[in-house]
């Protein structure tokens, strides 16, 4: 009997998205081990100084992850289209961007560096120590930046699998160095940082090893001129440039909503880090349906297979949908017990718990944002996704401002108005698109 196309497309999403949704766990488990093993030395500032680092290097190197996103979107198309000088000559263009990138940023550390701590306003103490970690840290840049490419390329031809091998070996290393440089021989946050250094270069040894095989199993050659011409990047520039602007807003977003939340005091600020955390269990499901739509629709759209595409989409969302309802019902029945796990403090819990019914709602309503931007990831639509942060942004400022008066129940409106808005955007863009440009099905009508 055979399967129908909802269901194959089913199949694949899945396929692709459980190994993502799995690394996605193994992130918090680094977090806990580095807490735990800096939190038992006898003094608190090495804890500040790494939570002050990793903050630092967070928000850096988030903001190059157009160099995953828009390799996998660039790939998918050329996997779909069956171009494999693409798929090689994409990687090679990709992977000596990211080094010039992290070599550029460890040229420029000592400037990015102090910026950095400096707007994050930890204690003298701590920002000293912190700075010591972030210059042992940006050594790996090239490094991380490199393995971003690689994740995405391999996702582009939908292969997630190397994306849980490559996680899992970076976070088992860092786990295995931190007690050893810590525990062992007795470092402090600088042997915290250098885990994660030579974590990231084994990372990128064992990436490399995969590509090598996996190029083994690609026709045609790389085309040399491809690497030395500004020219033959122009759609890689293009692509990316507005993936760019789109983190630096939402970046932006984050941060302004964070600083409000700190300027109302330290159990506000508190109760909101560990609403935050909802939020980031969400994704980690979320995701995984978003990447697995990415490399599904990239190949539609390089088949010019519209029908396809829209199977693929329609897959995801309704594992998307039901992953956020059942988010959504989660934090209603048990959100007071989640927030018990994250902190025993009676504030910070009774705090937390009165902005409890924004966590509910906030899923159902980002859902599409996660969905969507794989959707434009895999079609590289990226400039609309680039539209639908800045038109969230011009909604979510104003409405801050109007709603000062409500404490944080006005910053929560906002922040979830900008999602609500951002969504709608995405949700606008796309249906235009699917009935102009993405519903004529070229593969199924045989030409």
């Amino acid at each position: 009997m055979s399967t129908s196309p909802a269901r194959s497309q089913e199949t694949r999403i899945w396929r692709l998205a459980w190994p993502i949704i799995l690394s996605n766990v193994t992130v918090p488990l680094l977090g806990l081990v580095d807490t735990a093993v800096v939190g038992h030395l006898p003094d608190s500032r090495y804890l500040a100084a790494v939570t002050l680092g990793a903050t630092l290097f967070s928000f850096l190197y988030w903001g190059f992850g157009f160099l995953r996103m828009g390799t996998t979107g660039l790939t998918s198309q050329a996997a779909g289209r069956g171009d494999d000088d693409i798929v090689r000559n994409l990687l090679g263009q990709a992977l000596l961007m990211a080094v010039v990138i992290g070599t550029v940023l460890i040229v420029l550390s000592p400037l990015l560096i102090r910026i950095g701590l400096w707007l994050l306003d930890g204690s003298q103490e701590a920002t000293a120590l912190a700075t010591e970690y972030a210059q042992i840290r940006i050594v790996s840049a090239p490094a991380v930046l490199a393995n971003y490419v690689i994740l995405g390329w391999f996702l582009g031809q939908q292969n997630a699998r190397v994306t849980l091998a490559v996680l899992v070996l970076t976070n088992s290393v860092n786990i295995v160095l931190d007690l050893l440089f810590v525990v062992g021989l007795g470092m402090t946050s600088d042997g915290v940082a250098w885990a994660s250094v030579i974590a990231d270069y084994t990372a990128l040894v064992f990436g490399l090893w995969l590509v090598l095989r996996q190029l083994r199993t690609l026709s045609g050659h790389f085309q040399h001129r491809y690497l030395w011409h500004l020219s033959a990047y122009a759609e890689l520039f293009q692509v990316n440039v507005h993936l760019f602007v789109r983190t630096l807003g939402l970046l932006f977003a984050m941060a302004f909503f964070h600083a409000q939340g700190a300027s109302q005091g330290d159990t506000t600020l508190a109760a909101n880090a560990v609403l935050m955390q909802f939020i980031m269990l969400t994704s980690y499901a979320l995701d995984g349906f978003a990447h697995a739509s990415e490399a599904l629709t990239g190949r539609a759209v390089g088949r010019k297979a519209w029908d396809e595409f829209g199977q693929a989409v329609r897959a995801a969302a309704r594992f998307s949908l039901a992953t956020a309802g059942l988010a959504a019902l989660g934090f209603a029945l048990a959100g007071h017990e989640l927030i018990a796990l994250l902190s025993d403090l009676p504030d910070v819990r009774n705090e937390a718990g009165t902005y409890l019914p924004w966590m509910v709602a906030l899923p159902l309503i980002a859902v599409w944002s996660y969905l969507l931007d794989g959707v434009f990831i895999g079609a590289t639509a990226t400039r609309e996704m680039r539209n639908s942060i800045y038109i969230g942004l011009a909604v979510y400022l104003p409405l801050w401002w109007l709603t000062r008066g409500w404490g944080n129940h006005g910053l929560w409106l906002a922040f979830v108005t900008f999602t609500l808005v951002r969504s709608a955007t995405l949700i606008t863009y796309y249906w235009h698109y699917r009935q102009t440009y993405w519903r004529h099905t070229d593969i199924d009508q045989g030409r």
